[in-house]
């Protein structure tokens, strides 16, 4: 059995603390989404409400992209400490419609320079149907990432 290393402690802390702020934003209070992150990847899934729906009775593209980019996002931010990172570019491709259920967007790290992050999203139903995906370009920001912004 090993032994968890302060780093790894830290890093630990600073997922949980990553996920405590997204579920406390004021926009969550809308979607109730849930999260988790880890070392270059993050989680985000919500259940599908009639009132995320367009005039067509399916999912708006905004909760899609609102899925993809922050999965994308917190997979970036997971291995950045000191500060946010800021959306840059997204880019989204919508591939089918959802009307119900529970959908999963699973956001990855590709990339990552001293400024820049890459990432990319997948969004799928409950049956593991693919719905959309999702790359961006994520860039440090000037603001701290510190106990006054993650509660």
């Amino acid at each position: 059995m090993t032994t968890p290393t302060s780093d790894t402690i830290a890093s630990d802390e600073h997922r949980r603390r990553l996920e405590r702020m997204y579920l406390s934003a004021p926009i969550n209070r809308i979607y109730q989404p849930d999260i988790s992150v880890a070392d270059g990847t993050a989680e985000i899934a919500l259940t599908v409400k009639p009132e995320f729906h367009h005039a067509a009775h399916a999912l708006h593209g905004s909760v899609y992209f609102k899925c993809l980019d922050d999965a994308a996002f917190f997979a970036a931010n997971s291995v950045v400490f000191d500060v946010f990172v800021l959306t840059v570019t997204f880019n989204i491709v919508l591939l089918r419609p959802v009307t119900a259920g529970r959908i999963v967007a699973r956001g990855r790290l590709v990339n990552t320079s001293r400024s820049l992050q890459v990432a990319e999203a997948e969004l799928r139903d409950g049956r593991d149907k693919l719905l959309a995906t999702g790359s961006g370009t994520f860039m440090r920001s000037a603001i701290a990432l510190g106990p006054e912004v993650t509660p």
